[in-house]
């Protein structure tokens, strides 16, 4: 028998936290509940979560800086519930590494369909929506991708980065030149079923460019009122 996903639910409302339990297990996942930020960190060591639902409003350590001490040693994906839904904080939490944002109050079967589809960018690394490359590679001076074994190698150096962001940057790659709108790439990166705006690419963007550097040969480029491409330079 296939083993349970395990999914840990931070939330500092109990009553919250049992209904999004009771909506999870019905889907055959398994849950876990803690209610402040010191726990979520042990939790995401002890009960080693496919997910975490993360609540942004958290006793003591709130859910950034959760999130931001995660993303320190641990690559579990993370999807943040909050009341706020100002663009700012939006951004904010997925420039610290979440995965997507839920705004309260939440739809059950939307918060179930956000889980599913997170889940399937991290546990699906064979596929990706859109692309067909037998290879799953692209090489470049100083800079290689692999989506077989989700590896980029830049400067002689491994780089760490969440699935979503190798395969934005792999996706351009394997493109090179070519100029893809913000709605192309969250539609060929993020699926249909992800409810997010275009400024998700944007942000994706920011941190490829923080870990990977404009290359003589090659760079990634915005094209002003369009999107981005892969630029490779004759």
């Amino acid at each position: 028998m296939a083993t349970k996903q395990r999914i840990l639910i931070v939330d500092d409302d109990n009553n919250i936290a049992e209904l999004v339990s009771l909506y999870l297990t019905k889907e055959c996942f398994e849950t876990s509940i803690v209610n402040d930020g010191e726990s979520a960190i042990s939790a995401a060591i002890s009960f080693k979560p496919n997910l975490i639902l993360l609540d942004l409003m958290l006793p003591g350590m709130d859910g950034y800086q959760v999130c931001r001490e995660i993303r320190k040693s641990h690559n579990i994906p993370i999807i943040m519930l909050s009341a706020k839904g100002e663009t700012f904080d939006k951004v904010l939490g997925l420039e610290l590494g979440a995965d997507d944002y839920v705004i309260k109050p939440f739809d059950s079967k939307e918060l179930v369909a956000r889980v599913k589809a997170v889940l399937r960018r991290y546990h699906l690394p064979q596929s990706v929506s859109g692309i067909s490359d037998n290879t799953k590679s692209a090489e470049y001076p100083d800079l290689s991708i692999n989506l077989g074994n989700y590896s980029v190698i830049y400067n002689g150096a491994s780089i760490e980065m969440p699935p979503k962001e190798l395969e934005l940057l792999y996706f351009l790659a394997s493109s090179p030149n070519q100029v893809f709108t913000r709605e192309q790439l969250l539609d060929h990166i993020w699926g249909y079923e992800y409810l997010g705006d275009t400024r998700t690419v944007d942000v994706h963007i920011k941190r490829l460019r923080e870990k990977i550097k404009d290359h003589q040969n090659w760079s990634i480029t915005t094209v002003w009122g369009i999107g981005y491409k892969f630029e490779v330079k004759k």
